[in-house]
């Protein structure tokens, strides 16, 4: 018969009390306001989404949450925050897609994406759309493209490394031409600038465009889903105008510091579903703002994510593509 050493046997012992803390803890979760870091400026998608929830949230949890706007270096100053907090649950990140290419944009980063960061979900995704000021002279993407061939075409973005800002880069490329990228620190200050016609074009996610594109504000070009957008349905998509097999969406998911306990990601999980499925939140994200709902369960996550740091990661690292 083999006994347990007095090492292992004071080591079980002395695990009792973190493993009954642990599960006090989970049980009383929540206990204390929840910050949701959001990596980049009030005004942007990112924000809105995350402010969407909010209500919803509190309801559900029962303490106030609050976004945290911590913006800067491709969202790695937020993101930083988030892998860095106490890992009980009352911490979490809600960024946009520039997360995959992070490591890129950023090399010397503080943290790992795939080992400080846990994935929760997926909320959505919507197609990028090209657009511009009406009183500028484009009316397709075909016209921004001859411009651009005399030199002296802007177009916005809401930073570099977004896909927006890697997609127009592709598309420059294959046309042959040079478009001067305006990176902005938020989607706000990008439709801000584009509204006023300080930027020639700009692109961004139809979830930002939607508004400024119902109310005639911005001029859509081309929308870079698989198909048509209900509410775009006069707008080409990339593949019709000429660009086979290239589309590029935008998407916001959640996730939260390594070490988070089960039970409470799985019940943060199911917040955040229940919420965004309310069906006024829904309809103010599917109708209204041009996106889809994803909701997917955490690995579902991860493993996107793998697939986009693969894809936009090689468009980056090719065109040398550094942070704002």
């Amino acid at each position: 018969m083999t006994f347990p050493t007095r090492r292992a046997t004071l080591g079980a012992l002395g695990a009792l009390p973190l493993a009954r803390a642990g599960h006090a803890a989970t049980a009383s979760w929540p206990s204390e306001p929840i910050r949701i870091f959001v990596p980049f400026a009030p005004g942007g998608s990112t924000d809105a989404v995350a402010r969407l929830a909010a209500p919803g949230l509190q309801k559900r949890l029962g303490v106030p949450v609050i976004i945290e706007n911590r913006g800067g270096a491709a969202g790695s100053i937020g993101t930083d925050a988030a892998a860095r907090a106490r890992p009980d649950g009352h911490s979490w990140l809600l960024t946009f897609d520039s997360h995959a290419v992070m490591p890129v944009l950023v090399p010397n980063l503080s943290f790992d994406l795939e080992k400080d960061l846990v994935p929760v979900t997926q909320i959505g995704r919507a197609p990028y759309v090209t657009a511009c000021q009406p009183a500028k002279p484009y009316r397709s993407m075909a016209d921004v493209f001859a411009a651009a061939r005399k030199g002296g075409v802007s177009f916005g973005s809401t930073g570099n490394g977004t896909i927006g800002h890697l997609v127009m880069l592709m598309m420059a490329q294959r046309r042959g031409v040079e478009l001067t990228h305006l990176p902005y620190r938020s989607g706000g200050l990008a439709v801000n600038d584009a509204v006023a016609g300080h930027v020639d074009f700009m692109i961004g996610s139809a979830a930002l465009l939607a508004p400024h594109l119902a109310a005639n504000s911005l001029r859509p070009l081309m929308q870079l889903g698989a198909g048509r957008l209900p509410a775009l349905q006069s707008v080409p998509t990339a593949e019709e105008d000429g660009f086979p097999g290239l589309s590029a969406e935008a998407w916001w998911g959640v996730f939260g510091p390594a070490g988070i306990p089960a039970p409470i990601l799985s019940r943060f999980h199911a917040a955040l579903v229940e919420t965004y499925r309310e069906p006024a939140i829904a309809r103010q994200f599917t109708e209204i703002n041009q996106a889809e709902l994803v909701l997917g369960a955490p690995d579902a996550l991860a493993g996107f994510v793998r697939e986009q740091i693969r894809i936009w990661g090689e468009v980056a690292r090719t065109n040398r593509v550094r942070p704002d």
